[in-house]
């Protein structure tokens, strides 16, 4: 005989919601599962065993949610518990759990935020993939690696986790990244119908407050063109990568990269962004072909010399040369005294800037860029022809 209780834990922090509890029984042998569902002491009707009706209109959504949940668990916990019965078989509640907990993890945001970043890696977006972990992971030692079923994600559960995140130090918009993507994995759930959407994200911060300056002047830009570092090789091929993407319009590092000589055809290297896989065209002009001469190796498929063992974890050497570019950049804006700290991302912001103190239009620094976001995208109206943007790129660097 198998029996099955519905219990209310309270909560040792006062003024919290407290957990419901299943109690499974068997052989006198007593198992529970704390759920994720949490009521309030004065939400719950203990001769009945189930959370009570509540006058509160925004409460009571939330309870009469959590009363269809339970009876959903109970109804599966006690379809599992006829079919061990039905099989005849010596089973032990731990089992009955073991089985519940395999039935529902569909549900769970752990296993499905897994299979979304298995997703991502099929569709070679590493990145993208790599940031989803980061926030799984955050998310995981939040929640002391307890999965919690989408349905039981609500407002309270993530303004916890925002607390959780202030405590451990993060910056508001570090803070951000990680909603914002759990944020879009939930979203993803809802529109896949394995949760109702209960608006958990509104009353957390998913935006983004105005960072430290991330630009140069071209002045600056001089200063670092100019320096003398040809005792310094590896100091000379960081400061000249940080140009060949200044001068290729802000080119991401993990774009030019994996630019292959076979990309450059007619004076035009064409590529397509990591990000975005928006398809780039751009005019090879004198800086350009000057750097790809000087350091294109006749041995390498690769216009640059960032993977030198093409075809052997190639991801691994990209990060690799980027944390190497990046830490000898660090030391050349030490050199020529810059406020800002200089990486090759500084590069992409810096022809923005430019750009657009030179008056050029913001839909065609944006075609330029290569960005692909709903903003930008209802910033024009028709494609921007490829020689305007090449002319606004020659008018920011004829000045160096």
């Amino acid at each position: 005989m198998t029996t099955l209780k519905v219990k209310f834990r309270p909560s040792t922090v006062k003024g919290r919601p407290g957990a419901i509890v299943y109690f499974v029984t068997h052989r006198r042998i007593v198992r529970q599962i704390t759920t994720e569902y949490k009521v309030f002491p004065w939400e719950w009707d203990e001769k009945r065993s189930c959370p009570a009706a509540m006058p509160d209109k925004e409460r009571a959504g939330v309870i009469q949610m959590i009363t269809g949940k339970l009876d959903e668990d109970l109804k599966r916990l006690n379809e599992i518990i006829a079919n061990f019965d039905r099989l005849q078989s010596d089973y032990s509640p731990g089992d009955i759990i073991t089985e519940f907990r395999r039935s529902g993890k569909r549900k769970n945001l752990f296993v499905f935020m897994e299979s979304t970043i298995g997703r991502l890696m099929k569709l070679n977006r590493i990145g993208t993939a790599k940031n989803y972990r980061a926030a799984l992971n955050s998310f995981k030692r939040f929640r002391n690696h307890e999965d919690i079923p989408l349905e039981a994600i609500d407002q309270m559960t993530m303004e916890d986790y925002q607390a959780y995140l202030e405590s451990t130090g993060l910056t508001p918009n570090s803070i951000s990244f990680h909603m914002r993507i759990l944020r879009a994995v939930y979203n993803r759930a809802v529109r896949q119908g394995l949760a109702k959407d209960r608006t958990p994200f509104h009353t957390v911060f998913t935006g983004t407050e105005k960072t430290l300056k991330r630009a140069i002047s071209i002045h600056e830009i001089k200063r670092i063109k100019h320096l003398d570092l040809s005792l310094k090789p590896h100091l000379e091929f960081a400061r000249d990568t940080f140009l060949f993407l200044f001068f290729c319009r802000g080119m991401s590092f993990i774009d030019a990269a994996f630019l292959k000589k076979t990309d450059i055809r007619n004076g035009i290297l064409t590529y397509r962004r990591h990000k975005t896989s928006q398809m780039l065209h751009i005019k090879t002009i004198k800086p350009i072909k000057e750097l790809i001469d000087r350091y294109s190796r006749p041995d390498s498929p690769y216009l640059l010399p960032i993977l030198t063992h093409p075809g052997r974890n190639e991801r691994r050497q990209y990060e690799t040369a980027l944390r190497r570019i990046n830490n000898a950049l660090k030391t050349i804006a030490l050199m020529v005294k810059l406020q800002v700290p200089l990486t090759t991302y500084v590069s992409r912001h810096t022809w923005a800037t430019i750009a657009k103190s030179k008056n050029v239009p913001v839909h065609v620094i944006s075609d330029a860029l290569g960005h692909d976001s709903m903003a930008t995208t209802e910033i024009y109206l028709a494609s921007i022809d490829p020689a305007t943007i090449d002319r606004a790129n020659e008018l920011i660097i004829k000045d160096l």
